[in-house]
This record gives C-alpha cells, structure tokens and sequence, in this order.
C-alpha cells in the first residue's frame, strides 16, 4: 500500500485558510475606512460598497439569535475535525468544506466579536441582501461539493 505523505487534506487548509484572511482583511478595509450605512460606488448602477450590520442569518432571518454565533462554532469545529479525523476528501471536497469553514469560522468571529456580521457588497443590478466574502466562500463551497457529488457519481 502506497504511503501519502504531507498533511491529509491540505487542499481544506489551503482553501480554510486563504478564504479567512480574505474575509478579515476586507471586513477589517471596511471598519477602518467606512462608516456604518456608508456607500461608495464601485461600478455605477451595479455594485456599490455599503457599510451595514447583520445581527441575523441571510437576508437578515432570525435577527438577534444568540444562538447564530454557536451554530457558527458548531460549524466550523465540525468541518474541521472532519479534515483532521474524517476519510481523505476528493480536491472539490477539500476546497467546498474549506470555503465553507472560512465563511462560517469568518461570520463566527463577528458575531463574538461584535455581536452581529459585517456586511458591505452591495449588488445594484438586483433587488439582493447585501452581503460579504465570507457569505460568498460559503456559497463557492456548496457549489464545489455539488460538483463532488456529481463527478462520483460518473
């Protein structure tokens, strides 16, 4: 049996891992440089940077949760002991669960931190939530193990 060496999923950690630092950095960007319901034209009619707060889940359901946050902790502890001491996951797995552990753990810290989720992209174009990266890793990720279910099922 041939041995693999390195870390087991390090596709997950890889993804996991740039997808949280790109999460801060732009939420950080936001605090320093906007102040709240701040909005700043990025492509005129279609995309805006709009600074707002979300003490809810998308689409502001379930406003004021306590137990958003825990879910959040819940998640990301999950997804990880998954990669830690779960089978090893095909590439689309690794990056989906990844993206999704860096949207969840990224969402998961402001809600600790601050007690709601900073949100700023803003699409014009459509009637649409405003949103942030990590909402954003979180649906790249599902996407992702969609097409891990697909290509096993080949």
């Amino acid at each position: 049996m041939k041995k693999v060496s390195g870390i087991k999923n390090r596709g997950f950690w890889i993804a996991a891992s740039a997808g949280l630092i790109l999460d801060r950095v732009t939420k950080l960007w936001i605090l320093q440089t906007f102040t709240l319901q701040q909005s700043v034209p990025v492509i005129s009619g279609v995309l805006n940077w709009t600074y707002v707060v979300n003490t809810g889940a998308a689409f502001s359901i379930f406003s004021g949760a306590i137990w958003l946050r825990w879910l959040s902790l819940i998640v990301s502890l999950g997804l990880a002991i998954g990669a830690i001491w779960g089978p090893r996951f095909t590439r689309w797995e690794q990056v989906g669960y990844g993206l999704i552990l860096s949207g969840a753990f990224g969402n998961g810290i402001d809600r600790f931190a601050f007690g709601h989720v900073i949100d700023f992209i803003d699409v014009k174009l459509i009637n649409f939530a405003i949103f942030n990266v990590a909402d954003v890793f979180i649906n790249i990720g599902i996407v992702c193990l969609l097409i891990a279910t697909f290509k096993r099922s080949d």
